[in-house]
């Protein structure tokens, strides 16, 4: 194991040390600790918009080598594929690889805090925040089946940005910018991505799918976001996700 204080120590290492420190204990109640949080996430933040490509050993892919292809996929390869770098109870750590076109279906993460740093190419990224309807809210919702109201979500885009490698990371929290659709953007694209904690679905982090009704536009002219609803799906048929091994400085924690 590297020591913990070297110039040698990868930047990968680093990351993964300080996203074990800011992530062991989420942040409680009291000034004190959320501003301990504050603190470690801001090392995190800053030490993620230092990475690069070239740091985990990744080669920026061709568009003619990324083109996207219905199923079944030329050589079995996938629009996305997935890195794995690392996971402890605390958080998890990989890179995502869009082909030229590829999307990552907007999805959300319950109770989760996210980190996001694109390492080539360019990604359009879409964040929304499901909302309370009020108490007692005459608001119409829109015509579903029956069985469909129970999926449906108020909601709020808080944002919709392009990210390239220049950029900081995207960040989200258990209650802001927390559902997020991912969008290669003119070739393909790669980014590193931390979770905390990691999904589980036996402790209630399981990743829902989520469409925007769009002739359901809810937007209050008061307000300067627009509110729409959204609608719990199954996984996109035409999403499919596969690993790929990672090719950079192992990660010792």
């Amino acid at each position: 194991m590297m020591p913990a204080d070297s110039a040698m120590t990868s930047i990968v290492q680093r990351i993964a040390r300080q996203a074990l420190v800011t992530f062991k204990s989420p942040p409680g109640l009291g000034e004190d600790a959320g501003k301990s949080f504050m603190e470690n996430h801001n090392k995190l933040k800053s030490l993620m918009t230092e990475v690069r490509a070239a740091d985990l050993k990744l080669v920026p892919r061709r568009a003619k080598d990324s083109s996207p292809r219905a199923p079944p996929y030329h050589h079995g390869v996938p629009p996305v594929t997935y890195m794995h770098i690392c996971e402890t109870d605390q958080f998890s750590m990989g890179v995502f690889l869009l082909k030229t076109g590829a999307s990552i279906p907007l999805h959300d993460h319950p109770g989760m805090h996210g980190m996001l740093k694109v390492l080539y190419g360019k990604v359009r990224i879409s964040c929304f925040d499901g909302l309370e309807r009020p108490s007692g809210s005459t608001q119409a919702t829109p015509p579903l089946p029956p069985a469909q109201m129970g999926a449906l979500r108020r909601s709020v885009l808080r944002s919709s940005a392009e990210f390239t490698e220049e950029s900081g990371p995207c960040v989200l929290s258990p209650d802001r910018d927390n559902l997020h659709q991912i969008d290669a953007v003119d070739g393909p694209t790669a980014f590193m991505d931390i979770l905390a904690p990691p999904y589980d679905p036996d402790d209630g982090r399981d990743c829902h799918y989520y469409k925007v009704l769009p002739e359901a536009d809810v937007t209050n002219t008061e307000q300067k976001e627009k509110q729409v609803w959204l609608v719990e799906i199954s996984q996109p048929p035409s999403f499919r996700c596969e690993g790929e091994p990672y090719p950079g400085p192992e990660v010792c924690l």
